[in-house]
């Protein structure tokens, strides 16, 4: 391997830093800046050595020696240090043009969808590492086991995460259409990321170019039970193997365990909710694929505890269990709340949603959040002003909340500390706790308050 000086920027993002620290691994001489870096990016790149002196853009960190630099999706175009780049005449790469470059010989594994991606991708790295099988990957969040989420070696077949989202400033194409997948699952389709894709028509037309990008000889997956999803996924194509796939049969004892079943035998799970069980469908599909038998997913599916963030426990008692989870968009919220009702039907449920990204927070998409928080007893939706004027963003008021929701008895803060002050107030006996974002709450610690509010 040819040693090379790679810079990124925008060093800080979720996959960008990981990959960052991948290269350095193997051997490259890395550098990178950033505007802000948040936890856990910080920790993991102080960890290797590649944190920034200091936050902000440094084009003074580029030269002709740089051979190669990686551009992350919130950089813009008048970027100081992607200006510098130019001008030199690097060489400029988004980071699934990187990946691609990298996996352009091996066999191409993309899993693509509006919710569902992260864990799908997530048992498929499980089980194959259950099985010591040689496979690179990139995901998008933390699974438990494995440090790094991106992992590049000479392996024959790599499985990537393949978000909608467009690669960076200079590459307007939704990053999942870069890695030119041979075999490609869709887990369902619900608009999101209003900013780039004003209208679900719009939306929706970046999955059925990922459907069509499908090579002759090559495989589409797709779940059956999302109407956005069956329509694109049906659609004739020459040459390519349609598979459908619909939630998996399982059962649950009155312990509150849950098990994937398979004719008359059971094996126990530690993932639950209809979501979930389309997840694990979709994943045993891709696996099949690939190779790995239905005796041998079985076998390593009952110790998959999920990926970080997702429906993840914070504490319990024998009377209420506080969950976190990265849901955000409208669909991944409604899936949330239904499937943590699903776990404890007798117990209230208190639903928190924080409205953090462009699309939540713009007045035309908020209707998109109708009935998604219809199965909590207490809805709550938390939201900073700050963030709505930083996005320029027309200001939000509680009455539109509540139409958008459809449900008058949402109760909203705009506030961290009311919002802490009125979950310390609530009883909670028989009672959840669900905290959703992609965000903080503001600096809220779930892991403080779930231990005041159950001690």
């Amino acid at each position: 391997m040819q040693k090379k000086k790679i810079h990124f920027i925008a060093i800080g993002g979720s996959v960008m830093h990981n990959l960052a620290i991948a290269l350095k691994q193997a051997g490259h001489e890395v550098s990178g800046s950033d505007d802000e870096i948040f936890e856990p990016s910080r920790a993991a790149l102080a960890k290797h050595g590649l944190l920034p002196a200091k936050d902000g853009w440094q084009p003074e960190k580029l030269d002709a020696s740089t051979d190669m630099v990686i551009l992350g999706m919130h950089a813009a175009k008048d970027n100081p240090e992607l200006l510098k780049a130019q001008q030199l005449g690097l060489n400029i790469l988004s980071f699934p043009e990187y990946i691609f470059e990298h996996a352009k010989d091996k066999q191409r594994i993309v899993i693509a969808g509006s919710h569902g991606k992260t864990t799908i991708t997530a048992i498929i790295i499980h089980v194959l590492n259950y099985f010591n099988r040689k496979f690179d990957y990139v995901i998008g969040a933390r699974v438990r086991g494995i440090e790094n989420t991106v992992r590049l070696t000479d392996a024959p077949m790599i499985v990537i995460e393949g978000d909608e989202y467009l690669a960076s400033a200079l590459d307007p194409t939704p990053k999942f259409l870069e890695y030119q997948h041979h075999i490609g699952l869709i887990s369902g389709i619900a608009w999101d990321h209003a900013n780039v894709f004003p209208s679900e028509e719009e939306y929706v037309r970046q999955f059925d170019l990922f459907a069509d990008q499908t090579p002759k000889g090559g495989i589409l997956i797709y779940c059956e039970q999302d109407s956005m999803a069956l329509m694109i996924g049906k659609k004739e194509r020459a040459d390519v193997t349609e598979i459908t796939y619909k939630s998996h049969a399982h059962t649950s004892d009155n312990n509150g365990q849950f098990f994937l079943t398979d004719g008359k035998d059971r094996f126990p799970i530690k993932i639950f909710g209809s979501h979930n069980y389309q997840n694990i469908s979709g994943a045993k599909e891709v696996l099949k694929r690939v190779g790995i038998t239905n005796e041998q997913f079985f076998e390593a599916i009952t110790s998959f505890q999920g990926a970080a963030g997702r429906l993840e426990v914070v504490k319990e008692n024998t009377l209420a269990t506080v969950y976190k989870d990265f849901a955000h968009a409208p669909s991944k919220v409604k899936a949330t709340v239904k499937a943590v009702k699903e776990i404890h039907p007798s117990r209230e449920l208190l639903a928190c949603v924080e409205l953090h990204t462009f699309s939540s927070l713009n007045k035309k998409f908020l209707p998109q959040y109708k009935d998604s928080l219809k199965n909590a007893q207490v809805p709550v939706v938390y939201y900073n002003p700050e963030k709505v004027k930083a996005k320029k963003l027309e200001p939000l008021a509680e009455s539109d909340i509540k139409s958008a929701f459809a449900n008058p008895n949402i109760r909203v803060f705009d506030n961290t500390e009311k919002l802490e002050n009125f979950l310390m107030e609530q009883s909670w006996k028989n009672k959840n706790l669900l905290m959703m974002s992609s965000g903080n709450f503001g600096g809220i610690d779930i892991g403080k308050l779930s231990e005041k509010i159950l001690s």
